[in-house]
């Protein structure tokens, strides 16, 4: 049988919500010296591994239109060229995913975190 009661408190819980940060808090923080690095250090791994990504793709795609007999060579058994290219491009997405999971969790989420806890300290 449901009840509209509420559940029981706990009293070990503060009640104590932390402050937020006001609108000229964040825009000084954004215009920091400390928040222009942590944006410089992702764009720095983000930006090129997107570009490289994106080549590698339309290298892809352009073999498959333009070069048929190419990507159509038997290497062995009944697997082709476009086969292993395009199990590559599953692969790198993976391994691309796996590199910024470690340089975000590097050098990424400390930054961040040190800029977090300085603006709840203000607020």
């Amino acid at each position: 049988m449901a009840t509209e009661a509420p559940p029981p408190r706990n009293d070990t819980e503060t009640d104590h919500v932390p402050a937020s940060p006001t609108t000229e808090q964040f825009v000084e923080v954004q215009e920091g010296a400390e928040f222009g690095e942590l944006r410089r250090t992702y764009r720095s791994f983000a930006f090129p591994l997107t570009l490289a990504f994106i080549a590698w793709y339309l290298l892809y795609v352009l073999l498959s239109n333009y070069a048929g007999d190419f990507m159509g060579t038997k290497l062995f058994g009944n697997v082709n060229v476009a086969l292993v290219l395009g199990l590559g491009q599953f692969a790198t997405t993976f391994l691309i995913a796996w590199l910024y999971s470690r340089h975000a969790a590097n050098r990424l989420d400390p930054k961040a975190e040190a800029i977090k806890h300085r603006m709840e300290a203000d607020a």
